[in-house]
Formats: C-alpha cells, structure tokens, sequence
C-alpha cells in the first residue's frame, strides 16, 4: 500500500468518525426540537378546544367571537306546517333546543322540515339548525316565526342543535358554532345572556336534554355566550 492510499484510507475513517459523532449531537438537538413541536401543536389544539370535558367546566375565557357566522340559507317553502310566512313585531329572546333525533346532521332536520308541508303529521321548524360538524342551517327567516317554543314563538329566535348520541351532549364544533350564533343574534337584536333561554325554560320539556340535566353545563354556556358578546 503506498503512502497516498493509506492517507485517503485514513481520511475516510476519520470522515466516518466525524459523521458518526455529528449524528449523536444531532440525535439530542432533533429529540428536543420533535418534543418543543409537539408541546406546541398540543397548546394550539387545547386553545381551539371549546367543548368541555365535564359538566360545569368553566369556559368564560373562551375566545368565541360574536362575528356573523357561515351560514347556509336553506330556507323553507312557506307552507302551513313549518314555515308560515308570519312576521314577528320584535325579538325578545333566543331559544335553545336539542333535536331529539341523535346522529342526524342539519340537512336531515331541515329537509324533514321542508317535508311536513306535504306529510302533514305536526307543525315543527327552526329558525336556524346547527349541525354536528358546527355547520349552520338557516331555514327560516329571524323576523319571521318558526314552530319551535309554544307561546314564545312570536317574540324568540329558534336554534335546533344536533347530537351525536342519546345523552344529547353536543360535539365542540356543535358548541362553538352555537355559542358565535347566539351571540352574534344577542348583538343583532340588543339582548343579553340573560335574554338565552331553554325550551325547557318555555314548557318544561326536556329540551335541550343535557342543559337540562346538567344545570351548571347551561350556566357555562350562557356564561360563554355573554363573553362572546363582548368581544
């Protein structure tokens, strides 16, 4: 072996060396930066949450805005069943319901709405249906009445909300989503928190089941409400 093989011989071991040292500096350097990411993205996904992980969970700071929503007008065909084209003289208040009806989306409740003008079994709507992926349904006009809340009617906002399951619980898309809608309508029409109310508050009906059953969830939620308001 001559001289200049032994030293490119010699190099090349000495440059494996090196790249073998600079992957074990880098190892701790990249496990660092992986964990700061990860740490960071965990941050931003708890920020976003909304929905509560237990009944009563604070949720005042919330940073829900009352910026007009996305909505998709649907509106229905007035007819006698769901839409009777009747005016409101003024809103008083916002009406929270529940759908009953669990797993079903919005499309599914506005388009049973707009069939019972031909099915005729029962006189049922809602001014607006928020949906499971927190998609908005407007079906009916806010100044005009919707067969929702009994004898509130002619002075209330309707909102339908969907539910994945039984417990009438609703997803934290469903819950964002209802928390800008209603205040963004407690802006338009000069209401307060206060002013948002329960079917149940109406006529006692178990409606929407879980603020209902879960009395401090429902003080949250208003409490959500009236920060959004604000801001």
């Amino acid at each position: 072996m001559t001289y200049r093989e032994e030293r490119r011989i010699n190099r090349n071991i000495q440059r494996s060396r090196n790249q073998t040292r600079l992957r074990r500096k880098r190892r701790p350097r990249l496990a660092g930066i992986l964990f700061v990411l990860v740490f960071v993205l965990v941050m931003i996904l708890a920020a976003r949450r909304c929905s509560k992980d237990e009944p009563g969970l604070d949720r005042g700071n919330l940073r829900i805005k009352s910026d007009k929503p996305v909505l998709d007008v649907q509106l229905l065909s007035v007819n006698e069943y769901s839409r009777p084209g009747i005016e409101v003289d003024h809103i008083d208040g916002i009406v929270i319901h529940y759908t009953a009806n669990p797993g079903a989306t919005a499309q599914d409740n506005r388009n049973y709405f707009e069939n019972l003008a031909k099915s005729q079994t029962t006189k049922a709507s809602s001014n607006f249906i928020v949906g499971l992926d927190g998609e908005i349904i407007q079906c009916i006009p806010t100044w005009e009445i919707a067969y929702a809340s009994n004898e509130r009617n002619g002075d209330t906002v309707s909102i339908e909300c969907c539910h994945p399951d039984d417990s009438g619980f609703f997803t934290d898309e469903t819950y964002c989503s209802l928390v800008q809608l209603t205040a963004w309508l407690c802006n338009k029409y000069g209401l307060t928190a206060d002013q948002v109310i329960r079917h149940y508050d109406v006529t006692g009906k178990l409606c929407p089941k879980y603020f209902v059953e879960h009395e401090d969830a429902w003080k949250a939620f208003r409490k959500d409400v009236a920060y959004a308001i604000d801001h």
